[in-house]
């Protein structure tokens, strides 16, 4: 396993959060180690549990990493920008959507998508856990509910939940489930996006 690093390296904390959701996607959750982090990554011994004393704060620095390396994927800034009062004309934010989407089942990022299954399945037995990966969780949340507000939706909360999990079903599917190849194309996703959002905003 390797772990990306610019020439000058990056900020110990990124390498050492990097380094723990490489480690989470290769070995799975036994093989999160502070020692393997450690040798992994490079470091001298004892590097991590200096910056992340206890195993809850390794898995706390591992998600905020991932929140970060997933925001720059998915740009959920993005969805914000194009939101638009004109209700009728969608295709802007479908196009987006369907971008960002694509970008993601394309891309190098399989990693990031099995390390978060690791860190949810984890979250699910430490509550404490729990509450910062859903405070993580919320910088992708929030727009989406922002969004299906101002396209007319009736009920956002609900509306949104269905988008994001509409999209962490493709996610699944191609990362970890029985439709691994080749992933949907931009069209498809399009035309995913498009009639979800009819169906939701009660449209023929």
């Amino acid at each position: 396993m390797s772990v990306h690093r610019r020439s000058a390296g990056p900020p110990r904390s990124e390498l050492i959060a990097d380094t723990a959701l490489a480690l989470l996607a290769e070995r799975g959750m036994r093989g999160l180690t502070h020692r393997a982090v450690d040798e992994a990554a490079g470091l001298p011994q004892g590097s991590t549990s200096n910056h992340a004393r206890t195993r809850l704060a390794l898995l706390e620095a591992a998600v905020g990493r991932l929140a970060v390396r997933e925001s720059a994927v998915l740009t959920p800034a993005e969805l914000q920008t194009l939101t638009t009062p004109d209700k009728s004309n969608r295709e802007p934010l479908i196009t987006a959507l369907a971008l960002a989407l694509h970008r993601y089942l394309t891309g190098d990022h399989r990693h990031l998508l099995v390390s978060r299954y690791e860190l949810a399945l984890e979250a699910t037995r430490r509550p404490e856990l729990r509450a910062y990966y859903d405070a993580a969780g919320a910088r992708f949340r929030e727009p989406l509910v922002a969004l299906m507000r101002t396209m007319g939706s009736p009920d956002p909360e609900r509306h949104a939940l269905s988008l994001a999990a509409w999209c962490e079903g493709l996610l699944f599917s191609h990362a970890a489930g029985s439709f691994g190849t080749p992933p949907p194309s931009e069209e498809s996703l399009r035309t995913g996006f498009r009639e979800l959002l009819a169906g939701m905003l009660n449209e023929p």
